[in-house]
């Protein structure tokens, strides 16, 4: 009675058989280090659909291809392999980004305040600090760190959403109203960080989140003397 082996039947020189079961496994566990499967392929220099046979046991991987993905990640071959030893060949550094500029963008936070008066903030404020954002989350979001700056929220018109002293984040490059959201606008020389909702005639509704302050109208007539420094995107302050 004979039988068929899979993972054997290669051909030479292009793939190896490897003396462990279970590197199905390992080869997940690596691929799944990196963003996307595709993108774990794209390293290893093969096809995706290539990868996802190697993960369901389905074909034996070529050696240069596992040490393409190996080395990626910072991750022993020898692991990969037998499964025995360290996963990382350097496991304190096999996250550590090269440069620590590569990993995070910086914001700025200026001294303007909303619901301030002289709220030219772009033209009378300065720079406080710089706060540090992961460029990761912010690619996941679809921001660019150079439209993005920061300010504080004064007041209590948006407590229960935005609380007096908050930090709230903008993207400036949304300054027109793209639908219902908190921006931050520019009226009467005054900076707020409200809710903005197009009525059907036209008109904006300006609503605080605090329900004791009533909303704003702005007809439609006047909308040129409405703002929008930017869609908020990000807000965050001390919970004690």
């Amino acid at each position: 009675m004979g039988y068929e082996e899979k993972k054997q039947k290669k051909a030479v020189g292009e793939e190896v058989s490897f003396p462990n079961t279970g590197i199905e496994t390992r080869i997940a566990a690596v691929a799944d280090l990196y963003e996307s499967r595709k993108q774990a392929a794209s390293t290893a220099q093969v096809a995706l659909s290539s990868l996802q046979r190697w993960i369901s046991g389905d074909g034996m991987p070529a050696f240069g291809s596992v040490a393409l993905l190996a080395s990626g990640k910072g991750i022993s071959l020898d692991w990969i392999a037998t499964g025995q030893g360290q996963m990382f060949l350097k496991p304190q550094e096999a996250e550590a980004p090269k440069d620590k500029d590569e990993a995070y963008a910086y914001v700025p936070l200026y001294d303007a305040r909303c619901s301030a008066g002289n709220g030219a903030w772009n033209e009378r404020s300065r720079v406080l600090v710089q706060l540090s954002f992961t460029r990761y989350s912010l690619r996941k979001k679809g921001l660019t760190p150079t439209d993005l700056a920061c300010l504080r929220v004064d007041g209590d018109s948006m407590t229960g959403l935005l609380e007096d002293g908050d930090t709230v984040m903008i993207d400036q490059s949304r300054n027109a109203l793209e639908g219902e959201g908190v921006y931050v606008v520019l009226l009467d020389d005054h900076l707020y960080a409200k809710r903005l909702q197009r009525d059907f005639d036209g008109s904006v509704r300006i609503i605080s989140h605090n329900k004791e302050y009533q909303p704003v109208i702005v007809p439609r007539d006047r909308l040129a003397e409405l703002h929008i420094v930017g869609r908020a995107v990000w807000a965050g302050g001390w919970l004690i």
